[in-house]
């Protein structure tokens, strides 16, 4: 995970992702709860169960690019259906894939978990 970004954004860049990370997550997993909740075919209730996932972990800050990337893809999915088949708007669904592939860009920001297993630490050796 380090690899992909070079620091873990902290004070007020590291509030921003916090609020992006937060609102995203939270919109990913709503939207995705009330989409299940029409009895949709099949296909959707597979790909709304994968945007919960990657909202819920979204919201903790686990596997930010991972879970970013693949909630973009699958809303830019379902935003496609929705426009062959004119059922729905598909806005919102291009909305949340904006901001999962924003933030798996430009990562999870220092108050996730992503930062607390993957981030830089100081070593610091005693003097003998």
């Amino acid at each position: 995970m380090q690899r992909l970004f070079s620091t873990f954004a902290d004070g007020w860049p590291g509030v921003g992702l916090l609020l992006l990370r937060l609102l995203a997550g939270a919109a990913l997993v709503y939207f995705g709860i009330a989409n299940l909740r029409e009895a949709p075919p099949v296909t959707t209730v597979a790909l709304q169960s994968i945007g919960i996932g990657s909202g819920t972990l979204l919201l903790i800050g686990l596997w930010t690019p991972v879970a970013g990337m693949l909630a973009a893809v699958v809303k830019v999915w379902i935003a496609c259906s929705r426009f062959v088949s004119h059922a729905d708007d598909p806005w919102i669904a291009l909305m949340q894939a904006v901001l999962g592939a924003a933030l798996a860009m430009l990562g999870p920001g220092a108050w996730s978990i992503d930062a607390r297993l993957f981030g830089r630490r100081r070593i610091q050796v005693p003097e003998p």
